[in-house]
């Protein structure tokens, strides 16, 4: 069983920068491919950044040039360095961890952006 361990959430004002990172516990991390979804109040759940494990990223539009997405495979950890941030980047932030057959989501991370 894998476990992943959230941090670096809170409250930033409109412009400003703010760095997640996901946990990984065990020795497969290196095999995930890692993900990161956010949602907002009354929204669906949307995909914002994913790595593979070959280093390949990719961004859903409204972050594209704001965000990068990192792994450290060596701590077993991902990262999302959000930038420029804006109110409507205001969401719940989860990570998940993905390599057949496994499948596992972090606790989510509260983002507030606001002045």
């Amino acid at each position: 069983q894998v476990q992943l361990v959230e941090s670096g959430g809170g409250l930033v004002q409109p412009g400003g920068p703010l760095r997640h990172s996901c946990a990984a516990s065990g020795s497969i991390f290196n095999r995930f491919t890692m993900n990161w979804y956010r949602q907002a109040p009354g929204k669906e759940r949307e995909l914002v950044a994913s790595v593979t494990n070959g280093g390949s990223t990719n961004y859903v539009y409204s972050v594209k040039g704001r965000f990068t997405i990192s792994r450290d495979n060596a701590k077993n950890t991902a990262y999302l360095q959000m930038n420029s941030l804006k109110p409507e980047d205001t969401a719940v932030y989860y990570c998940r961890a993905r390599a057949w057959p496994y499948d596992y989501w972090g606790q989510g991370t509260q983002v507030t952006v606001s002045s």
